[in-house]
């Protein structure tokens, strides 16, 4: 397939269909899964792309609140239209559909502004944490397992991710608790585009979050009978970042209830600077 980390670029340079009515159309390819259903991930950074096709230079976007209302194929292209609900004189939003086939599998809402002086603040990041050096890479983690989605989490995606206390591929070790944190990395050098590095974080944040859920239940992602997916996803960006540096991503989840659990998480970079916000409900079912 390549180098994982050129597909993921290449996938977020959306092509423009030149369409300009009520909406801008852009069109973007899907990269391969072997399960064959889209990468949440991916579809949320190309829709924060397409919306950022359509916003000026001097501003960047804050938050977006997005729903996956359908399974993406990963053998077919995406098409994205954006709306421009409004311009005003620091805030811009827009609303972006992915469509497959003419039926929306994603529906997403941003916000973009331009920099502005303000009250700061933050939450201070966790000291306890052993830093990514210290810890097994996937590839490390998962050599010699012999399955075709184990082979694509080892070497077939863009970011390298390093579990704290350990990653649940197989088994959950230690405490059942409700939290973990993963450090993160992309797998080589992405360009000068801050925009690009925000898309990137995007497509990141949908890594391993719902796993906070499944580690206090005891639960790994090879229990038999589990089923998994992302119901919606809110991101909030707070700092620039590279995410070709390691960043740390902390996460925990509150509740879960009703066959849905609620995660979320704080993206740091390792010198303790916030970055990003995210929170996610998933569909989480075990048949025993």
């Amino acid at each position: 397939m390549g180098d994982p980390l050129s597909g993921l670029l290449s996938a977020l340079d959306l092509a423009d269909t030149g369409a300009r009515t009520r909406e801008d159309i852009f069109t973007g390819p899907s990269l391969w899964v072997p399960h064959g259903r889209i990468f949440g991930g991916q579809v949320l950074a190309q829709s924060l792309v397409a919306a950022q096709r359509t916003i000026s230079d001097d501003r960047f976007v804050h938050s977006m609140h997005g729903y996956f209302l359908r399974p993406g194929d990963a053998s077919k292209p995406i098409t994205f239209a954006v709306d421009r609900i409004h311009d005003g004189r620091s805030f811009s939003t827009r609303r972006v559909q992915a469509y497959q086939d003419g039926q929306p599998i994603l529906s997403m809402i941003a916000s973009f502004q331009d920099v502005d002086e303000g009250l700061e603040h933050q939450v201070v990041m966790p000291t306890d944490i052993p830093g990514p050096d210290s810890l097994p890479s996937a590839a490390e983690s998962l050599a010699g397992t012999d399955h075709p989605v184990a082979r694509f989490w080892a070497t077939d995606r863009a970011f390298d991710m390093r579990h704290v206390p350990s990653p649940i591929y197989f088994t959950v070790e230690g405490e059942h608790v409700a939290h973990q944190a993963v450090w993160l990395r992309a797998i080589g050098t992405l360009p000068d585009d801050p925009n690009l590095h925000r898309a990137a974080l995007a497509y990141a944040s949908d890594y391993s979050i719902l796993e906070s859920i499944m580690r206090r239940h005891g639960v790994s992602w090879a229990t038999p009978g589990l089923k998994a997916a992302s119901l919606d996803h809110a991101m909030w960006w707070h700092r620039d970042a590279r995410v070709d540096d390691w960043l740390l991503y902390v996460q925990e989840s509150p509740n879960a209830i009703g066959g849905r659990g609620l995660a979320l998480g704080r993206i740091f970079t390792p010198d303790g600077a916030l970055v990003a916000s995210v929170a996610q409900e998933g569909m989480l079912r075990v048949q025993r």
